[in-house]
């Protein structure tokens, strides 16, 4: 059981400055925010401090920014959405330095429950993805104490993530994890290393190779362990099946075998499609209108591709969820972004909606599926993480969870 402090072991809150890495890495268009998940997400944390009387100090990346800092990736847009939502001005700062005079000076004009957004921490290149020293002294100069509350970078050991944290610690602050972070660490981590059982884990998406420590960490724990998409396929033919012109990872086929073997092994059970809906080519554009047939599993014509799981694979997998008590899903079952292709993944999101288990699903592709299907609000937790999640799933230490201090 991970035991961090949280936002809540904060006390004396009243004119302390507490800086919060948020993650405002939302989708722009044309400076329009399209999708502000994100923000919503980060609102508790955030009242919780003004409530307290504390100077609230946020910060985040936001885009890749790969040709130094321009307007195009500004967090002036979020500053803007997140006053509306908090109803009180944000102040902004602007300058690409991100901590520099203008931000010195910010931070020291605020009062009391006042809140100042800091420019996109990218914009210090290297200093900020290389978990530079100074760049790490110069956010923790502005706050008193730290606040980690973005999963989704938690993966990685920048300096506004963790760099930050040493000289928190050095002046005597605390570094704790933000309400977002706890019920990550609630559901992911602890759904993995103590599970109520029956667990089941149900992983997709196309690759083997993005998956390969997940499939590994997550047999030792579950009972049962599913696989759908395109990586289904790499499992078939390591079984010695026909797999047609479906996707497949030759490279990884003494992977799979592997884990066929381990599974049977730690009698546990790996489940794989039973059949498939197959069409002569991928869709293109991906959600154009296609003709698609079910067949087995092991008799993919030579000239089609499989593209989801096929219908008695769906019951199947949907059945074995009925009876679990913990149920993580990471990776979608085909190509569901085609209304033709997504009845696999309909399946097993309509298979969680109905269960009464907990119900965690891992980020990514998967989280856009449920969204978009209509079915998130019948789940547990959908985690705001994609490469954070699969870590996690993986059994790997967090820079940005290992980071905040221990209860």
């Amino acid at each position: 059981m991970l035991n961090k402090k949280s936002v809540d072991d904060l006390k004396n809150l009243k004119g302390k400055r507490v800086l919060v890495r948020c993650d405002f890495n939302v989708p722009l268009k044309n400076g329009v925010i399209t999708d502000e998940t994100r923000i919503v997400a980060a609102l508790p944390t955030i009242q919780k401090l003004i409530s307290e009387g504390a100077k609230v100090i946020l910060c985040s990346h936001l885009g890749k920014v790969k040709n130094g800092p321009n307007e195009g990736e500004s967090l002036a847009p979020v500053a803007v959405r997140l006053s509306e939502k908090l109803g009180k001005d944000v102040v902004f700062v602007a300058d690409y330095n991100v901590t520099g005079e203008a931000a010195t000076k910010a931070v020291e004009a605020m009062k009391d429950g006042d809140v100042v957004l800091l420019q996109n921490t990218r914009f210090r290149g290297a200093e900020e993805t290389k978990n530079g020293e100074q760049f790490s002294k110069e956010l923790a100069d502005l706050a008193d104490d730290y606040v980690c509350d973005a999963f989704g970078s938690s993966h990685r050991a920048h300096a506004s993530v963790e760099g930050v944290t040493k000289f928190i610690t050095a002046k005597g602050g605390t570094n704790a994890v933000g309400y977002l972070m706890q019920k990550e660490i609630d559901f992911l981590g602890n759904a993995v290393e103590n599970p109520v059982r029956p667990f089941v884990a149900i992983l997709g998406g196309a690759k083997v190779a993005d998956k390969l420590n997940v499939i590994s960490n997550l047999l030792e724990k579950c009972d049962t362990l599913i696989i759908g998409g395109g990586m289904a396929f790499t499992f078939l033919k390591a079984e010695g099946k026909e797999i047609g012109k479906s996707l497949v990872d030759d490279t990884k086929l003494d992977y799979c075998k592997e884990m066929l073997e381990k599974a049977e092994k730690l009698g546990k059970k790996l489940l794989l499609p039973v059949d498939a809906a197959v069409a002569a080519s991928f869709p293109d554009p991906i959600d154009a209108p296609i003709e698609v047939q079910n067949v087995a599993a092991d008799q993919i014509p030579a000239d089609q591709m499989g593209l989801d799981i096929g219908t008695e694979t769906a019951k199947l997998y949907a059945e074995a969820v009925k009876s679990a008590k913990t149920v993580v899903w990471n990776g979608p079952m085909g190509v569901f972004e085609n209304p033709t292709l997504a009845a696999g993944t309909i399946a097993v999101a309509k298979a969680l909606a109905e269960t009464d288990a907990t119900t965690i699903i891992g980020g990514g592709d998967s989280a856009a599926a449920v969204n978009q299907l209509g079915f998130a609000d019948k789940m547990s937790h959908i985690s705001t993480g994609g490469g954070a999640s699969l870590e996690f799933l993986e059994g790997k230490s967090l820079p940005g969870v290992a980071a905040a201090d221990d209860k």
